[in-house]
C-alpha cells in the first residue's frame, strides 16, 4: 500500500505499473484520477489551493484503504493526494487498486474515493473572479459514502 500526500506532481503511468508489475496474482487494476476543473458551481476557477492536517491525513487515508481491504480482495493500493497551489487540469488525486478480479478492483476504488472525499482532512480554497473562497462539503459526497454503510 502506498499513501502519499505531496505537493509534487506524480507519474500516473508509473504509479499504475508499480501496482501490478511485481505481482502475477493481479488480474485487474482500477483507478481514478481527479483533476482541477476550471469551473465549480457555475463559477470560473483560475487556481485552487489544497491544505491538509499532516499525519492525520495520511492515517485517515490508510484507514480507508484498510476498510476497503476488509470488504474486497485488495492485493495492493495507491492513494496519492496533492496539496498546495494547483491550476486547472492539474492532477489532484490518484486512487488505484490492484486485485485478482475487476469487480473487487472497481468496488474498492470507488469506495476509497467516496470515503476520501468525506473522511480525509483536506480543505480546498478556490481563486475565482470574485476572490478566494473555501469550498464547502457537498451533500452528494456524503450520499455517495453513505451507500456503502450496511
Amino acid at each position: 500500500m502506498k499513501i502519499s500526500v505531496q505537493a509534487e506532481a506524480f507519474d500516473f503511468q508509473a504509479e499504475i505499473q508499480a501496482l501490478y508489475q511485481a505481482n502475477p496474482k493481479v488480474g485487474a487494476v482500477a483507478s481514478f484520477l481527479g483533476l482541477v476543473r476550471d469551473v465549480n458551481e457555475g463559477q470560473e476557477v483560475s487556481a485552487m489551493t489544497l491544505e491538509h492536517y499532516p499525519g492525520m491525513t495520511e492515517k485517515a487515508l490508510a484507514d480507508i484503504v484498510e476498510q476497503a481491504g476488509a470488504r474486497w480482495e485488495v492485493l495492493d493500493a495507491t492513494v496519492i493526494h496533492r496539496v498546495g497551489p494547483l491550476r486547472p487540469t492539474d492532477p489532484i488525486v490518484l486512487v488505484a487498486v490492484a486485485s485478482g478480479h475487476r469487480g473487487d478492483a472497481f468496488a474498492a476504488c470507488e469506495f476509497i474515493m467516496d470515503f476520501l472525499k468525506t473522511r480525509a482532512p483536506f480543505w480546498k480554497k478556490e481563486a475565482t473572479p470574485d476572490g478566494e473562497k473555501w469550498v464547502d462539503a457537498r451533500e452528494s459526497d456524503d450520499q455517495a459514502a453513505a451507500r456503502w454503510n450496511p
